[in-house]
């Protein structure tokens, strides 16, 4: 398990139940272990962040950004973010809102291309 702040978890509860409509829109397709059996987490703690969604057998978390993130000052604590989430072995993919509303398979195509090689054990 990865290490997070238990000060979060109230926040992060808080947070799933007042999900954007792009964050909804993913959850749909990604809950209940749809993707290839890979079980995502949403609003999860992860140190001192609470990310939108995380799996842990990919080491993926995955974020979706508003028009906030583009501001210079969000643009820089998200680069941090990232920084300090890929040391402990997360991969970071970003999509933007607007990219989950319009182009949502698009979306779940990238994401699958960050699952890890599935092999099948020889018969």
């Amino acid at each position: 398990m990865k290490p997070y702040s238990a000060s979060l978890k109230l926040n992060s509860q808080k947070l799933r139940s007042a999900q954007t409509e792009p964050e909804k829109r993913l959850w749909e397709r990604i809950r209940n272990d749809q993707l290839l059996g890979f079980r995502f987490y949403r609003q999860k703690p992860l140190l001192s962040y609470i990310v939108d969604f995380y799996c842990p057998k990919a080491n993926l978390v995955i974020e979706l950004d508003g028009r906030q993130h583009y501001e210079h000052d969000h643009w820089e604590n998200d680069r941090i973010r990232d920084a300090e989430l890929n040391s402990i072995g997360l991969q970071v993919l970003r999509f933007d809102n607007q990219e989950v509303l319009f182009e949502l398979d698009t979306v779940i195509e990238k994401i699958v291309k960050n699952f890890p090689s599935l092999t099948v054990p020889p018969l």
